[in-house]
Order: structure tokens, then C-alpha cells, then sequence
């Protein structure tokens, strides 16, 4: 088991199952857990709510300095509020899941949510708690420097099918057709600004494919446990019998 504080990063698409993992691999090392994305996905509500034109990427990238985010880094409760109103459930419905490429792509916000993102860390780290951080570029950009660095990826067959389960509790035909769009969209637009499908140097990459969801929490932890340096035994030295 590594000591804390550590940092762990993982990148991944859509469907990957970086969230799911994420927040196994903190419950089993005992670390906090942040949730880039509910970032990105809590300005778009609150954008929407406050009837701010998404495109508009000076008002928006102005709200991601001072908009009341509240975010909590529990694994097993990880909550997420703006102004005092619970959104864990309204960041995740589909017409605003269609509209957060507007608010990621904006470089201006990114900027804003890195600096939010690294101080997020460097409080849990300071705290001793050690953190898992996920998101899209959070190996490359936001912690470059983490202890353990993953990308998860998976076939669009698989992270669509994954996807239509968590949002219809189907991953028939017509459940993989209404998430199509969604994913793919959202994929295409977010590479404009974060490579998210092949690991950068020094990452490990895990294809979650053909993996159950226990395998791939598996693997990461597999990784971790096989990079972290093995403890030098203590050996009172030999004084002879004197």
C-alpha cells in the first residue's frame, strides 16, 4: 500500500469507467476524490440558470472566477453544490450534459477550473489525506507531477452500451441511439482542447473494454502497488555477542 499523501490522475473518455473506478480506488486506499468534470457541469448550470448565453466565452469564463461552488471530496457521499443548491442530480441529465461542451472548451474557464483543481489537491495533500483526481487532462495539465498517472479508455461500443445502462438502465438498441450523439459529440468537441485517448508519457493506459467493473479497479490498483517501492527492512546491526 503506498503512504499518503499521494496524488493518483486519471484521464479517460466517456464511458470509460473512470468515475465508477476513481472513486473505488480512493474507498480502497483510503483517499479523497474530485470529480473535475462536476466542475465544468456545475458552471453550466449555473450559467443556464442565471440566463448566460454559453457561447458568450467572456461573460462565461468571468462566472467560472466568482460562481459559489461547493464541492465535497468524500468517495463514498461526493457532493456537489452551487449557491447553497444541491446539483449532484441536475448536472447530469441529458439537456445539460448536451451543453457543457460550450463551458469545456472555453480555454479561459480551463485556465480558471486548473488553478481551482490544483489548490483542490494541494488541501488534500496538506490535510494528509492524499487524493484521487479525475478527468480529461488531469495527467498532462492539471497534475502532471501525480504519484500515479492512468488513462482509461474503452472501444465507443463498450462506453456507449455503458453509458445507455447508467442512463436508461437499457443498453438496447434504442438506449445506444439516444446516447450516441451525446458521447461522440461530446468526445469530438472536447479534443479540440484535451487528448484524452492515448497516454502521455509516463501514464499508464488501461483498456476497460473486456473488463468487468472489479477487474479494472484491479488494474489500477495492480499498477499503483506494483510502483510503489517495497519498504527496506530494519536490521539491528550485528554486534558480535557484546
Amino acid at each position: 500500500m503506498p503512504e499518503n499523501p499521494i496524488t493518483i490522475a486519471i484521464d479517460g473518455p466517456s464511458g470509460s469507467g473512470k468515475s465508477s473506478v476513481s472513486k473505488q480506488v480512493a474507498r480502497e486506499l483510503g483517499l479523497t476524490y474530485l470529480d473535475t468534470g462536476a466542475m465544468y457541469r456545475a458552471l453550466t448550470w449555473w450559467c443556464l440558470q442565471q440566463g448566460i448565453d454559453l457561447t458568450d466565452t467572456q461573460e462565461v469564463a468571468e462566472q467560472a472566477l466568482t460562481y459559489p461552488l461547493e464541492i465535497g471530496t468524500d468517495p463514498d457521499a461526493p457532493s456537489i453544490h452551487v449557491g447553497g443548491t444541491d446539483v449532484a442530480a441536475a448536472i447530469r441529465e441529458t439537456a445539460l450534459s448536451e451543453q457543457v461542451s460550450h463551458i469545456a472548451t472555453n480555454l479561459a474557464v480551463r485556465a480558471t477550473m486548473r488553478d481551482q483543481q490544483r489548490q483542490l489537491i494541494a488541501d488534500a495533500r496538506h490535510a494528509g489525506a492524499g487524493i484521487v483526481v479525475e478527468g480529461r487532462d488531469i495527467t498532462t495539465v492539471i497534475a502532471p507531477d501525480a504519484d500515479h498517472r492512468f488513462l482509461l479508455t474503452a472501444s465507443e461500443e463498450a462506453r456507449l452500451a455503458r453509458r445507455a445502462r447508467e442512463l436508461f438502465d437499457t443498453d438496447d438498441a434504442q438506449a445506444i441511439a439516444a446516447t450516441h450523439n451525446q458521447i461522440v459529440r461530446r468526445d469530438a468537441a472536447d479534443a479540440t482542447v484535451s487528448a484524452f485517448f492515448e497516454p502521455a508519457p509516463g501514464v499508464v493506459g488501461i483498456d476497460t473494454s473486456d473488463l468487468t467493473f472489479e477487474q479494472s479497479v484491479g488494474a489500477v490498483l495492480d499498477a499503483i502497488a506494483q510502483a510503489t517501492p517495497t519498504p527496506t527492512p530494519f536490521h539491528t546491526p550485528d554486534d558480535g555477542g557484546n
